[in-house]
Parts: C-alpha cells; sequence; structure tokens
C-alpha cells in the first residue's frame, strides 16, 4: 500500500486523476469511467465522481492497484467497484479485507452479497446499470 492522502483542496479534477492514477493506463481508464458515470451509479454520494477519487485516495488505492481492484475483485463492473467502496464506508468491509481481496486477485470478498448490502441500505444505489 502507497502514502495515503496525496490529494489537496486545490486540485482540479484532472489533478486529482493523474495524482491516484500515477499514469496507469487502467486506472486512468476506469478514473474517467468513475467520473463519467458515478452519480448516476451512486445518486446517493454528495460529491458524485470525485467522491469515489477521494475515497481510493483515503484508502491509499493508487495506479495499478485502482486497476486490480476494477479487474480482479470487481470483474470490470463499475457497479460492483463502486458498491464495494460503499461497503466499505458503510462498514461491511474493511480497509484490511479491501486491501487483500486488491493484492490476492478478489479473495476473501463476495462482492455480490456486499453489494446487495449496499442496494439494501441506498435503495436507490446500482440503478444505471441497465444503461451501457
Amino acid at each position: 500500500m502507497n502514502d495515503k492522502n496525496r490529494l489537496k483542496l486545490t486540485d482540479s479534477t484532472l489533478g486529482a486523476v493523474a495524482k491516484v492514477a500515477e499514469a496507469n493506463p487502467g486506472a486512468i481508464t476506469v478514473a474517467c469511467e468513475v467520473l463519467c458515470r458515478a452519480e448516476a451509479i451512486d445518486p446517493d454520494d454528495a460529491f458524485g465522481g470525485m467522491g469515489v477519487i477521494l475515497t481510493l485516495d483515503g484508502l491509499g488505492i493508487y495506479g495499478p492497484r485502482i486497476w486490480m481492484f476494477y479487474k480482479d475483485v470487481c470483474k470490470q463492473n463499475l457497479v460492483s467497484m463502486l458498491g464495494i467502496l460503499r461497503a466499505h464506508q458503510l462498514g461491511y468491509l474493511s480497509e484490511e479485507s479491501l486491501n487483500q481481496a486488491i493484492d490476492n486477485y478478489g479473495d476473501g470478498v463476495d462482492v455480490e452479497v456486499l453489494v446487495a448490502k449496499v442496494k439494501e441500505y441506498l435503495p436507490r444505489f446500482g440503478h444505471e446499470e441497465a444503461t451501457p
């Protein structure tokens, strides 16, 4: 795990993405998808896509680990990725378990169960998934 909290209040959106993505093409792709789709997926996140970027920063998830999280843990499903981050925020998943899953191809995390818990707690979560 890298240093936490690289972002500053003065960072632009592009600057924030650059800091968390660390020039990793996969992480840049995921961050752009987050910025475009997060508000529709999780309308209860007051900060939209930037809320997700800030959460990744707070958890110390940067560069290739963002791609590993998206690809290996969430099987390239953005709704699942945002659901897992919400599951952590809601106390259903520890930071340690999340990082263990990222480093071990998703081992130890039942994404479907956690996303279902999030959807139960936040009924508006995940309805964007029917839209490409």
